[in-house]
């Protein structure tokens, strides 16, 4: 079996070649076929790829010179450091991907409540939502996951792994809850309004000039298979 320095030198190789998230076993199943055909040193094993991955991420990779490894869309890939990010775009200006206010929440509700039909986005939104499902498909952040069992068999929607990757998620269960998304508003409320972290009378006070807060689910989605080819 190779030495860890061999197998976390093959997987910085690995990380910057690859145009999707890479996965352990993917990667464990690479360097055993290598090794079968002499090409490498020896096998290795996912729990090894996994190790290895750590380390990286916690060296290497680690952000301070600009990238790092995060673990997305079910696999592992290499990005720019957070507080980088304005910087870069700016040499893909035309690149940006920019969602309106309607794909941003038709979106939100296909993440929330999938698998769901157009229907059932159309009655949180409250207006026709076609055009901007067929947006959202041709993004490939929402793709159809089936048909609904009843009359007419309408398509159902779910999200899609370039979904997890724009928005920096491993999975679905890792998506904030209605609840935390209430939390961080009534914090942005707070901030907009000077008051100290803390102050829960005073941030409940002002929260109501902004509206009622959303009714909050108790779970987040569950895990749909994201890590499926595109239909």
């Amino acid at each position: 079996m190779a030495d860890d320095a061999d197998l976390q030198r093959l997987l910085g190789a690995l990380l910057l070649a690859t145009d999707r998230p890479l996965v352990p076993s993917m990667v464990a199943d690479l360097v055993t076929a290598a090794a079968d055909e002499e090409e490498w040193a020896g096998p290795t094993t996912v729990d090894a790829v996994k190790q290895a991955l750590d380390a990286l991420r916690g060296g290497r990779f680690d952000g301070s010179n600009g990238v790092e490894l995060i673990e997305v869309g079910g696999g592992w890939r290499l990005r720019t450091a957070t507080d980088l990010a304005p910087l870069v775009r700016r040499l893909w200006p035309d690149k940006q991907v920019r969602l309106s206010r309607a794909a941003l929440e038709a979106l939100s509700v296909v993440a929330y409540r999938q698998p769901c039909t157009r229907i059932d986005v159309e009655e949180v939104r409250g207006v026709d939502c076609g055009g901007v499902l067929r947006s959202l498909l041709e993004r490939r952040l929402v793709r159809v996951v089936g048909r609904k069992d009843e009359p007419g068999r309408p398509l159902l929607y779910g999200t899609t792994p370039t979904f997890l990757e724009l928005f920096s998620l491993p999975d679905l269960r890792s998506m904030p809850t209605l609840r935390d998304l209430e939390d961080m508003r009534l914090e942005e409320v707070a901030r907009q309004h000077g008051l100290l972290p803390g102050s829960d009378d005073d941030l409940e006070d002002d929260a109501l000039d902004e509206g009622p807060p959303a009714e909050p689910p108790d779970d987040r989605p569950t895990d749909s298979g994201e890590g499926d080819e595109q239909p």
